[in-house]
């Protein structure tokens, strides 16, 4: 009977996980407001540049996060001036009371110095509709609000000077000059999102 209803329970958390999207797939929800770090509430249509949109799935304590996130704000640098959007979704909807509060989401924000928006996906709604899984987990859209790369932020969260393969740099890069995506979709590795039951 313990086994019954551990499954039972595996089936009901697994099964309001949407699949992760398809590449190709239009941005989803992009309407639906968020609050934001700044306290104001931004959409996924809002942070859109007019080339695209870079969107993080993240968190202010997963080890992975912390090793990667340099990596997202030099992001932010190099490609918001380029018509490129940016922003980073915390989705980890148990830990809102504690470690992933809006407080300390802005605070963890300033002390790395984010330089894009960083909002709070109520309900984990976001995360769901993606088939997000993971803190780092990437979605590139281009123009046309299509998904042309999903996953990983490059090859080596442990040490940059070591990365051979920047995915999502490369990725952007290939979107901007209409060329092709050689790595469109790679394995996000990181922890699990804190999904309630």
């Amino acid at each position: 009977m313990k086994k019954l209803i551990f499954v039972v329970t595996l089936l009901l958390c697994f099964g309001i996980q949407a699949e992760e999207l398809d590449l190709g797939s239009d941005l989803p929800l992009g309407d639906v407001k968020m609050m934001d770090i700044s306290g104001k509430k931004v959409s996924l249509g809002e942070a859109k540049g007019e080339n695209g949109l870079l969107v993080i799935f993240s968190c202010n304590t997963c080890p992975w996060v912390i090793k990667w996130e340099d990596r997202y704000v030099e992001l932010a640098k190099k490609y918001q001036s380029k018509g490129v959007g940016m922003i980073a979704l915390n989705s980890n909807e148990t830990t809102f009371g504690s470690v992933d509060s809006m407080d300390k989401m802005k605070a963890h924000a300033k002390d790395k110095g984010y330089n894009f928006y960083y909002a709070m996906d109520s309900g984990a709604k976001l995360a769901r509709e993606f088939g997000a899984t993971r803190t780092p987990h990437v979605y590139l859209f281009n123009a046309e609000d299509q998904l042309v790369y999903r996953g990983a932020i490059d090859d080596n969260a442990k040490k940059p000077h070591k990365v051979k393969k920047p995915y999502v740099a490369d990725a952007i890069d290939a979107m901007l000059t209409g060329s092709t995506i050689k790595y469109a979709s790679t394995k996000a590795l990181g922890c699990g999102i804190k999904f309630k039951d």
